[in-house]
């Protein structure tokens, strides 16, 4: 029943006029989406003057277990496919609903003057920060890079574990760091002293893939069906390739 339900409200939004919508829309999404969603949400805020946001940006694996404990969701925006399977194994996600939202590539950006061009080059290196793999995608894809590296035991004793990807980046900035595996996203538009070194070859970790979903709660809400829509619209691309994001 609750499927129905949640299949005609998502519908039925797809028809309301824009002018229609109105309420919050709580949203969830990966740290390294904040400009782009920041974005989005405040061009959907005003073609929908009765429309609010609350949103929350962090660890997608930190924001799936805060969804778990009960914190209200709408929208989930992941910055890997494990932390969505999670959320529908869960029966947090409308399982329905699940898209890809856009991509992304992992990068290795540090402070002027080191010298890294390469993974092998990050073994000479004292300190590199990733994300915690425990939470973090980017975390997770910098180790599993590692480890098809061949440098995973040369890295244990250097890294620096943050709590989110741009963590991961300030640590950079602030010269806390020699570099710092971070998305290429970031590093473009967030990063203030830390420059791009080198890009890592996809070969060594899974392609970073944004999932999307609306949750079993937001899918009964209107305004979340209309914000997830327009999500997936010509529109909403054109930002994220502005921001650097690919959406193919």
């Amino acid at each position: 029943m609750n499927r129905i339900v949640s299949t005609l409200v998502v519908a039925l939004a797809c028809l309301l006029p824009v002018t229609a919508l109105a309420g919050e829309i709580n949203l969830f999404v990966a740290a390294s989406m904040r400009e782009v969603v920041n974005e989005l949400s405040a061009d959907f805020a005003v073609k929908n003057s009765g429309v609010t946001f609350k949103k929350n940006y962090g660890a997608s694996g930190a924001l799936a277990k805060q969804i778990e404990n009960g914190a209200p969701a709408d929208i989930f925006i992941s910055a890997n496919v494990e932390w969505m399977d999670y959320m529908k194994k869960k029966k947090l996600a409308d399982d329905r609903s699940v898209a890809t939202f856009a991509y992304n590539s992992l990068v290795f950006a540090g402070r002027p003057g080191v010298k890294a061009a390469s993974l092998h080059d990050v073994t000479k290196l004292e300190k590199i920060a990733i994300g915690s793999p425990k939470s973090v995608p980017a975390g997770e894809y910098a180790t599993e890079a590692f480890r098809k590296a061949g440098i995973d035991k040369q890295l244990e004793k250097k890294l620096v574990m943050a709590k989110d990807v741009r963590e991961c980046l300030l640590y950079a900035d602030r010269g806390e760091v020699d570099g710092a595996f971070v998305y290429k996203t970031d590093a473009l538009q967030v990063a203030k002293s830390a420059k791009i070194l080198f890009t890592v070859p996809q070969q060594y970790y899974p392609r970073v893939t944004y999932p999307m979903a609306l949750t079993v709660t937001g899918g009964k809400k209107a305004e979340a069906a209309g914000f997830y829509r327009f999500l997936q619209s010509a529109e909403a691309k054109a930002v994220l390739a502005k921001h650097g994001f690919l959406v193919k």
